[in-house]
């Protein structure tokens, strides 16, 4: 393997496996590399200790009861070692108070067996975002982006393709999807890097003040004006000037601005003299621009001179993958900036957390993470400390499996306090499985009855019970 292949290999976080059952160490390892890591093995306590410093792995999974050193003494040897790097425990039921101890201590989590693969891959994922490969900063000129979806890298690649050129963009995107953090990126990738990035929010400023706010003024202009004042596109001169909410920018202003973007050259209200300014112009907006140009609220010809390049940034909800890590990230954030230890949120909270529509993208989970790390009880955050309009929403994320819905629903419905959780489920589950049981038999009852296993009066009386449209009695009935 060349250095360049080895940079690239790399790129995939290690996971060091150990466990002294080598058909089950063999087992694991093919699970947790299908997943897209790089595995290494060990098959003792000492073994993985000699393989760490060569692996350098981001993440120690590892078996409790093993010949010679066990599991938690490897897992406290680690943690003078490497005080950072996170360790799982798989543990037998009668061993979960010892690892419960452990992390007290500072392990990150257990796994108690038999286990579901795809809770292990979870788990692992939990911990990998929490490790320093999922702390690692993205590059300067990505300006705190932090992402690892399929789609924000594509978009992130075209950033760079767009930043090395000095045409206008235009970008879309609904509120909180990060549009500025985008045009920030857009102008460190770009040749403009060294001068001014300047942000102005065409819609929290009043109409009278945004004209003087983006050209200037000079003295006596208007009431207040006791001095001249330099406008935002001279202070942005060489650089990037970013019109955020561009669509709700005033008919009138956006005259001058299609004048200064077409020349190059504007006047401070009040000023007579032409000031010539080298500016790079950004835009956003979360509006439809082409309708509100069919409106007459929007200058055709002044779409068309900031649209000559468009990039669309995704609502959370089509980013998913990212929740996990995004919500590390702010909740490390918000630690930091108050001066607190960071929070975490558990297996069960995460996933909740993953399939909620969230209508306020990043902005609002930034917000949420701000509010669970002043408000959660605990270190460690569950379904029932988060706020209640959150309990009570339903998660919309698509799921794969049908336990994997009714776990969310479970999980729903426990944490908005619903009594009876078992019979309102139970209620559901038996509807939905006579309903369509009947629907298949073209409501014939005793063949519907036949094929979900069940008496031809048990049938007859659930349809009573529940309500259900009946279907047909076969002539012999």
């Amino acid at each position: 393997m060349n250095a360049q292949s080895a940079a690239v290999a790399r790129t995939r976080p290690v996971v060091l496996l150990v466990d002294d059952d080598a058909d089950l160490l063999a087992l694991i390892s093919m699970r947790i590399g299908s997943a897209g890591y790089e595995v290494v093995t060990a098959t003792s306590a000492e073994d993985a200790l000699a393989k760490v410093a060569g692996a350098r792995p981001d993440l120690v999974v590892t078996d409790l009861r093993m010949p010679g050193m066990d599991g938690l003494a490897l897992f406290e040897r680690l943690r003078r070692m490497s005080p950072s790097l996170p360790v799982i425990i798989l543990t037998a039921h009668g061993t979960i108070p010892d690892a419960v101890s452990a992390m007290q201590n500072g392990l990150f989590g257990f796994l108690t067996k038999p286990f579901d693969s795809s809770e292990l891959l979870l788990r692992i994922r939990q911990a990998i975002d929490w490790s320093p490969v999922g702390q690692q900063t993205a590059s300067d000129w990505q300006h705190g982006i932090v992402t690892r979806s399929s789609i924000m890298q594509e978009l992130l690649e075209r950033t760079r393709r767009v930043a090395d050129s000095q045409a206008s963009v235009m970008v879309l995107g609904a509120s909180g999807t990060g549009k500025e953090l985008l045009a920030k990126a857009i102008h460190l990738a770009s040749p403009r890097r060294d001068e001014a990035f300047v942000a102005v929010n065409c819609a929290a400023i009043p109409e009278p003040l945004l004209e003087s706010e983006l050209f200037g003024h000079m003295r006596g202009a208007f009431t207040g004006a006791v001095q001249s004042s330099k406008g935002l596109f001279q202070a942005a001169d060489r650089g990037t000037l970013f019109l955020d909410e561009i669509g709700d920018m005033p008919f009138e202003l956006q005259t001058r601005l299609l004048r200064v973007l077409s020349d190059g050259h504007f006047y401070r209200v009040g000023g007579h003299s032409p000031i010539k300014a080298n500016v790079r112009v950004i835009a956003a907006t979360h509006q439809n621009l082409e309708t509100r140009v069919k409106d007459g609220l929007f200058r055709e010809d002044l779409f068309h001179r900031l649209n000559v390049i468009r990039v669309r940034l995704p609502a959370l909800r089509e980013r998913r993958e990212d929740i996990p890590l995004l919500t590390r990230h702010f909740l490390q954030k918000s630690a930091r900036e108050l001066g607190v230890e960071t929070k975490r949120l558990s297996e069960a909270a995460l996933k909740y957390l993953s399939g909620l529509d969230f209508q306020g993208n990043v902005r609002q989970l930034e917000n949420l993470c701000h509010w669970l790390t002043v408000m959660a009880p605990g270190q460690q955050v569950e379904i029932g400390d988060l706020p209640v309009e959150l309990r009570e929403a339903s998660p919309v994320a698509q799921v794969t499996d049908w336990e994997g819905a009714l776990e969310g629903e479970v999980d729903r419905l426990l944490a908005r306090g619903v009594p009876d959780v078992h019979g309102v489920l139970a209620q559901v589950f038996e509807r939905i499985l006579i309903t369509r049981a009947l629907a298949h038999t073209g409501g014939r009852r005793i063949e519907a009855a036949q094929a979900l296993g069940i008496g031809r009066n048990t049938i007859t009386r659930k349809i009573a019970e529940l309500g259900i449209d009946g279907g047909k009695e076969h002539a012999a009935e």
